[in-house]
């Protein structure tokens, strides 16, 4: 076996991609915090990393590292410590409605399902198709577009932007177009985001019922998101409502289709589809791991954590904790309890979770049934190069 202190290097690593749960095994085996290589701890049992989701002394914010990236700008709020954290978030979700209504979100439902419905009438003549790049992707990019109100017509801008933005996260270090699609990217976000700004001043005074209008006609001062802040909200939720979503509907499609037992019962029983979504979360996570850096030395598990280094938290791992869950390393839609990890935890709980849900119930729930006689054609898939959002980059499948 090689050296614990070369696991988050493996972990990372390309090759391990389609399967790095053994390698989650040798985590835990090794202790609950192991030191790497390069100075960085790992943590990758359950219990110790809930304790620091929600330590105060933990921040997400790179800056906090004692050597911070260099001309680094101030990350969106998702990677900031409270109380600006807690400031923004707040009027960020303000439009979703009231934290335990129903809210947009909810209300969106219908308008989801038909939005699924929609998509696979365009692919019915299809024999196969790539779950990715013919359902997973464009549901969620349409469902951000018509919550902003992006207007119809503009869609298809609205998705090149994504696409570059989305690529130039995904790149392998060693890619020769590295510095050129990181470009693109910021090139994508800027414009986007002034997009964002100017279809909200449209309707400054003149609401349509959407989240750009409900942010720009808050009545509020004190609950107002500046140009700046709206830019970065409305770019966030494209992001991270949509990352989240496309691993977690393929991840999902895959799992079951290598779990045809699962798949049929599912079919024959579809009110255990909210059940079957949470133990996807905790079985094939779309987010597996997350860096957090201690203000503090901070004590854990008799380890220390040194002020100002990087700490990351395997959250897939301890997706697989066998001192949490049952039989980890089943696939069981009916699992009682679940309270898994595939959402991070305490104040940086996943934005775009609600969201999250409901289009992988939507997603999932209409793909089952055309499911039952499907074939994968390629097992394991290519996955994207990225290792803490992991998911397949095509998952071709006949059907």
């Amino acid at each position: 076996m090689a050296a614990a202190d070369t696991l988050l290097e493996r972990i990372t690593d390309y090759a391990n991609r389609p399967d790095p749960y053994p390698l989650y095994t040798e985590l835990r085996e090794a202790g609950p915090v192991v030191r790497q290589a390069d100075g960085s701890y790992l943590v990758g049992t359950y219990h110790e990393i809930t304790a620091l989701l929600h330590d105060p002394r933990i921040s997400a914010d790179p800056r906090s590292l004692a050597t911070p990236p260099e001309g680094a700008p101030k990350p969106p709020f998702l990677r900031l410590d409270d109380p600006e954290h807690h400031r923004l978030r707040s009027l960020a979700m303000r439009p979703f409605g009231p934290p335990h209504s129903a809210g947009r979100i909810d209300a969106m439902r219908g308008q989801i399902t038909e939005i699924t419905e929609e998509l696979l009438r365009n692919l019915q003549d299809h024999t196969a198709i790539d779950i990715v790049d013919d359902f997973a992707y464009p549901l969620p990019v349409t469902v951000i577009c018509r919550l902003l109100g992006v207007p119809q017509e503009d869609e298809p801008q609205f998705r090149q932007w994504s696409d570059a933005i989305v690529a130039s996260a995904d790149l392998r270090p060693d890619e020769e177009s590295s510095a050129e699609r990181d470009r693109a990217g910021e090139q994508a976000l800027i414009e986007l985001g002034q997009y964002l700004v100017n279809l909200a001043e449209q309707r400054r005074n003149d609401p349509t019922g959407d989240m750009l209008s409900t942010y720009i006609n808050e009545p509020d001062p004190a609950m107002r998101l500046t140009r700046e802040e709206l830019a970065q909200t409305a770019v966030l939720l494209l992001i991270a409502g949509h990352e989240t979503t496309v691993n977690l509907i393929t991840n999902g499609v895959l799992t079951l289709l290598r779990h045809p037992d699962q798949l049929d019962r599912l079919r024959r029983e579809p009110e255990l589809l909210p059940a079957a979504v949470e133990e996807l979360l905790r079985y094939e996570p779309p987010v597996h791991m997350r860096q957090r850096i201690p203000l503090a030395d901070v004590d854990i598990a008799g380890t220390t954590l040194p002020k100002g280094t990087s700490v990351v938290l395997a959250l897939a791992s301890g997706n697989r904790d066998p001192q949490q869950f049952h039989d980890p390393d089943r696939f069981d839609p009916t699992r009682p309890d679940n309270q898994h990890l595939g959402f991070g935890g305490g104040v940086h709980l996943c934005y775009g979770a609600p969201l999250a849900r409901i289009e992988a119930q939507a997603a999932l729930g209409a793909l089952i049934p055309r499911l039952t006689s499907a074939t994968l054609l390629q097992d394991p898939p290519p996955y994207r190069h990225a290792a803490m959002l992991r998911g397949p980059r095509h998952l071709p499948i006949r059907l």
